[in-house]
């Protein structure tokens, strides 16, 4: 296995080809693949939705998820099934066991529901079969506002959705807050009776008149025509001319006994934008594609559109964009970008004092290398770039140098025997490859078992240890294959280094010696945070390199460090030690345990009352074990709860009452409210809304780098926009609202479940049921400590039979 040193090092052309090369790839690697907030995972679960119009709740269980049940309960791989019955529709909710095959899944569903499908009532719409993904929440939503007809407003909003939907990037724009146009007929009375008609026979012209007529083909000698029948209203007119009847030598039309005209539905909910109506556009990427570039591209194409329209609609409506999770995104991975640089740079200054200077670059090209190649593989793997694999980036920095050091310090030492640079490094790669090796196979053993996590967690932590072993398997390729070719060639640069040392010496006394190495690390110091932070110093032709111009600076300042100081210590004389006084106080000390039979089993015996101990006062003052650190606040949800027989204008009401206080709090940026059916399909970590729900309030936060400026511009302490502050502050608001209840979902990153305690309770006795319920429900009300209690009673109202 050590031959492939001797192979590298006499091939020092290849691999100085092989290191441009990676170094290249990853670059590339890593401006190409998408950097997204939080791993896409694959959550297996299937949901079957059947909609039927009037059903009751009752009727729905006996008649569409009995059927429903009793076929899909004997799927492979079922792991849990649910199922909803409720007024109007039914749905089931099945879950699988991860490794699961999608398609064929979906294939036993759809069976399944057809021989389901034969003993439904005659009625029911068609079923719709969705699986949950986490990838399909809108990354950005784009709000229309204006006073402008809703037929306008409208229809902007369409010619917007076409033109996003056209972005490669984008999956879909789905609009919210709007109502749908149809075509509204009304019957006068007195004109049905003047010309002897009656509704029936309306309703039935216009049915078998709106109908599609498949009229195929006709063959002929010259060819085959397909035959067109016009058999669908295309515009209002073709209703206003349609007969009824014919009376002698008149012909009645739809238009001679209806006034007919071009409305909306009935609102079914109502949408606003920070108090205004508005109509939303809610953007879906498609898988695979980077969140900041899509939300920038869609953002560029919203400005192309509205240069196309004319003056006054620009200036009459206003198009905002929210909950823009690609803003979230982008801070991350620059606040991940310094926490990498910042651990390299820390590395860096350990090894520098232990190592010195030349030693220490050597060890500083591990670790980018390192991270580059990473990045390769990632590509090849198509994995994106996530808050899990920039952690375990950070959590690889101390770990991948190690062979690298120890590749180098042997190498030193064999250099200071009087052995050549190349020789040297080769030498000591081979005597420490398997070290190396089994040192590095240890550390990834300990990562694998992270591999088979089950779960959702599982999944969502994956990334981690697969993050670890890419990175320590690049550090073996760097420790034992490049640096060694890398180190042989640098020895020739560090001969130029001593020669300039040396000059250094020669030309100026100690002392200006001495403040060139402070002035050196000053530098060095100043190349560092520019190439933590490239808009620190704005150096010419270097606005589009990034931290590349501070690393090129922080190389430079290392070398000019490594001369300065050289020349410092060049003159100091070697400290001759006397005989009997080379032993140092650590040295004694681990003769005292060693040298005698007794201190060693009193040393053990010390240590492990040591590790019992810790272990004891951390299991009695611990603060108990959370899956996902809680953040600071940055989006919320607000659910708006009420029970009874409410109408939309009621509902509307009291959303209004709490949207008008959420608009009044410090803090919030931006406020989406609807009341009724409808809202933002946003990613609640697994939460569902609860099921007296009459309404939402979507609330996005102050930025915390922009709280300076709101806090001055607002007259209040910036301690005041803290996002759990606030969210605090509005759930005590609130909830003095009476007639309703709130609950204050903060948006966290991260798996997560709807409530950390769930209860399910089964009886067959359905009014026993009720009653157990509700003794628990009262029960847990009572308790101290549990809020956002929630339950899937059935909500009080007057049913009318």
């Amino acid at each position: 296995m050590t031959g492939i040193i001797d192979w590298a090092a006499s091939r020092a052309r290849m691999v100085l080809s092989f290191i441009a090369l990676s170094l290249l790839a990853g670059g590339f690697a890593y401006t190409q693949l998408p950097k997204e907030g939080a791993p896409d995972i694959e959550y297996p679960a299937i949901f079957v939705s059947l909609p039927f119009a009037g059903i009751s709740a009752e009727d729905s269980e006996a008649l569409l998820i009995k059927p429903m049940e009793s076929e899909l309960v004997d799927l492979d791989g079922l792991k849990s099934i649910s199922a909803t019955a409720a007024e109007g529709y039914a749905n089931v909710l099945m879950e699988f066991d991860f490794g699961w095959d999608k398609t064929q899944v979906l294939a036993d569903v759809r069976d399944a529901m057809n021989k389901a499908e034969a003993q439904f009532p005659a009625g029911a719409d068609q079923y719709t079969i969705g699986e949950l993904n986490f990838s399909e929440f809108p990354i950005i939503v784009v709000n229309l506002t204006g006073a402008v007809p809703e037929r306008t407003l409208l229809r902007v909003a369409k010619s917007l959705q076409d033109r996003l939907e056209e972005l490669e990037p984008v999956l879909e724009a789905k609009l919210a807050g709007h109502r749908e146009e149809m075509v509204e007929v009304v019957v006068d009375p007195l004109r049905f009776e003047a010309v002897d008609v009656t509704v029936g026979e309306l309703v039935g012209k216009l049915t078998n008149n709106n109908q599609l007529i498949a009229a195929g083909n006709v063959e002929a000698d010259s060819g085959s025509f397909a035959i067109k029948i016009p058999s669908s209203f295309d515009e209002q007119q073709d209703i206003y001319r349609l007969p009824v009847k014919a009376d002698g030598d008149r012909i009645i039309t739809v238009g001679d006994v209806a006034d007919i005209r071009l409305t909306f539905e009935d609102r079914s909910g109502t949408a606003r934008f920070n108090g205004v109506n508005s109509v939303a556009l809610q953007i879906v990427k498609r898988k695979g594609f980077p969140t900041i570039s899509t939300a920038e591209l869609v953002r560029h194409e919203i400005e192309a559109a509205r240069a196309t329209w004319p003056h006054d609609l620009q200036t009459a409506i206003t198009v905002g964009a929210s909950n823009d999770q690609s803003s979230g995104v982008k801070s991350m991975v620059n606040q991940l970008e310094g926490s990498v640089l910042t651990a390299i740079a820390l590395v860096m200054i350990v090894v520098l004092a232990t190592l010195g200077t030349r030693s220490a670059l050597l060890v500083g090209f591990a670790i980018p290398t390192s991270f580059l190649l990473c990045f390769a593989l990632l590509a090849v793997m198509g994995i994106a770039i996530s808050n899990i694999v920039m952690f375990g980036l950070i959590l690889s920095v101390g770990m991948l140098v190690d062979g690298a050091i120890v590749v180098v310090e042997y190498a030193d030492k064999r250099i200071q025997a009087g052995t050549g640079p190349m020789h040297a490094f080769v030498e000591a790669a081979k005597r420490m490859f398997w070290p190396i090796v089994s040192s590095t196979a240890t550390t990834l053993c300990a990562f694998l078992p992270m591999l088979f996590w089950p779960g959702v967690s599982g999944e969502f932590m994956g990334m981690l240890p697969v993050t670890l072993i890419f990175v320590l398997s690049a550090s073996l390729v760097v420790a034992l294959i490049y640096l060694p070719v890398v180190g042989g060639i640098s020895g020739r640069l560090s001969r130029i280094l001593e020669r300039l040392s040396a000059a250094l010496e020669r030309s100026f006394p100690w002392p200006l010696r001495a403040a060139l190495v402070g002035l050196a690390f000053c530098l060095m110091f100043l190349a560092a945070w520019q190439m933590l932070n490239p808009a620190l110093l704005p150096i010419p032709f270097t606005e589009n390199l990034g931290s590349a111009a501070g690393a090129v600076l922080f190389a430079g300042a290392a070398a000019f460090s490594s001369v300065a100081l050289d020349s410092v210590r060049s003159g100091r004389g070697t400290r001759q030690v006397g005989k009997g006084k080379k032993r140092t106080p650590f040295g004694h000390l681990i003769a005292f345990i060693a040298g005698n039979p007794v201190m060693p089993v009193v040393t053990i015996g010390l240590v492990i009352s040591f590790v019992v101990s810790v272990f004891v006062y951390f299991g009695a003052n611990n603060k108990g074990v959370e899956f996902f650190v809680q953040v600071e606040a940055e989006q919320a949800i607000i659910y708006v709860r009420a029970r009874g027989n409410l109408s939309l204008a009621e509902k509307d009401a009291l959303v209004q009452e709490a949207e008008a206080i959420v608009l009044g709090t410090p803090g919030v940026k931006n406020a989406f409210a609807f009341a009724g059916a409808g809202g933002l399909n946003s990613n609640t970590g697994g939460a569902q809304g609860p099921n007296d729900a009459i309404g939402q309030i979507q609330i996005e936060l102050v930025a915390w780098e922009d709280r300076s400026a709101h806090a001055e511009a607002h007259g209040i302490e910036i301690g005041d926009l803290n996002g759990n502050v606030i969210l605090e502050s509005l759930e005590a608001q609130l909830g003095e609202i009476p007639g309703i209840k709130v609950d204050v979902v903060n948006l966290t990153r991260g798996p997560s479940s709807a409530k950390p305690l769930h209860l399910r309770l089964k009886l067959n006795d359905w009014d026993k049921l009720i009653d157990a319920t509700q003794t628990a429900r009262d029960r847990f009300e009572a308790t101290p400590g549990l809020i956002d209690i929630e339950d899937n009673l059935p909500l009080p109202g007057i049913d009318w039979q």
